[in-house]
């Protein structure tokens, strides 16, 4: 399995491929490649991401089938079975690099703004998601009273990747070892709808 240090690596290059318009990879696989893959999966990393349809990781970071473990959920937000497919990849696969990938614009955290500010009435299963996400934003409104709305949406969406960064380091024993022992690094990272481009950041 490959280092997190090159694992990162794979994917910048990737997305720097993606943001120029040059994708490495073909839509279509051959035959043998699909059999290959249908045999056994060494995904190189651990996407937990948003489900927001303009944000596919394999398409974002130009990869193709078996190259990347993707969880999807509204908002990144993790709750504990995104946890424990985190788990179950970094165990199963020796899977290096976990990365949180949060976007600009993300419908979730504009929603927790809403509820927050008693101007919705989210179905109870989207509150859910909301509630997982209430206190970054409430922290955010508290912090910054006479933000704008682009403002507050713009460090809400890097605290919320923070929050969730921190229940995956901290709300798994197994997680917590792995990182201890220096076989699994999670970071952090920020898609921009507007340029294609991927930052990363460590907290």
């Amino acid at each position: 399995m490959i280092s997190a240090a090159e694992a990162l690596a794979r994917l910048k290059e990737g997305n720097r491929r993606f943001v120029i318009g040059e994708r490495k990879l073909d839509t279509g696989l051959s035959h043998a490649e699909r059999a290959a893959a249908a045999r056994n999966q060494s995904p190189f990393a651990i996407i937990l991401g948003c489900s927001d349809a303009r944000v596919p990781a394999e398409v974002v970071f130009d990869q193709g089938l078996g190259d990347l473990f993707v969880i999807r959920v509204a908002g990144n937000i993790v709750s504990p079975s995104q946890v424990g497919s985190v788990e179950f990849a970094a165990q199963r696969f020796g899977t290096q690099l976990v990365v949180v990938l949060g976007h600009t614009q993300c419908g979730a955290i504009l929603a927790t703004l809403e509820a927050v500010r008693d101007q919705a009435d989210h179905p109870e299963n989207v509150l859910t998601i909301v509630e997982r996400i209430r206190p970054s934003v409430q922290t955010l409104l508290e912090l910054r009273p006479r933000a704008g709305e682009d403002e507050l949406i713009r460090h809400a969406v890097r605290a919320n990747v923070r929050a969730s960064l921190d229940h995956l380091r901290h709300g798994s024993a197994l997680l917590e070892d792995l990182i201890r022992k220096g076989r699994l690094s999670i970071l952090g990272a920020e898609y921009s709808l507007e340029t294609g481009q991927v930052e990363f950041f460590q907290t």
